[in-house]
């Protein structure tokens, strides 16, 4: 149980840390990638307790919305395929401001696709969580200062941002996106 408690504290430090708003800065280095297909889909997706609805339609085009938002500046001359698999969330509602103010999460799977090469980069699925950006909305609780829409898109960014810092990793790592 504290394992659980500390491992959902250090994800709360690491999305306080999260700067989804950079997208008016050029794109961070990915060598010679572009992004070619942005698959999402929601076939197992899961509704955490005490959230609010949302469909796999919505959370789709959440989801593709902020890949293409994010990914869609690369102009490198290879292509390379997501898939993004939404596995579960919690929407937060309206809670005891400061005492029961639930955070929003998201939970993703991805899977990297190099085109030419005709298969995966990743040979074991990446799962991402993330919870919603700590600030003044989330303190009293997202739920009654945002809309699930604007909690949606929120998550969405930050999940992307995660992806973003993942290929990041994996092309200084595993030498990800070179000619």
């Amino acid at each position: 149980m504290i394992r659980k408690f500390v491992l959902l504290f250090s994800l709360a430090i690491l999305a306080a840390c999260t700067n989804i708003n950079d997208l008016d800065e050029p794109p961070v280095d990915l060598g010679n990638f572009r992004l070619g297909h942005n698959i999402a889909v929601a076939p197992k997706m899961t509704k955490g307790p005490f959230s609010r609805e949302a469909t796999e339609e919505e959370w789709i085009a959440a989801m593709t919305a902020a890949v293409d938002e994010r990914f869609g500046r690369y102009e490198g001359e290879k292509l390379y395929h997501f898939g993004i698999s939404i596995e579960g969330y919690v929407l937060a509602q309206p809670g005891i401001p400061l005492v029961a103010s639930p955070k929003s999460i998201l939970v993703i799977n991805l899977t990297v696709w190099d085109d030419a090469a005709g298969k995966k980069l990743n040979d074991e699925v990446k799962q991402i969580t993330v919870l919603e950006n700590l600030g003044g909305d989330s303190l009293i609780g997202s739920g009654y200062t945002k809309t699930r829409e604007e909690q949606m898109q929120q998550l969405s960014r930050i999940a992307v941002k995660e992806i973003q810092r993942y290929l990041v990793r994996q092309q200084s790592e595993e030498g990800w996106f070179k000619d």
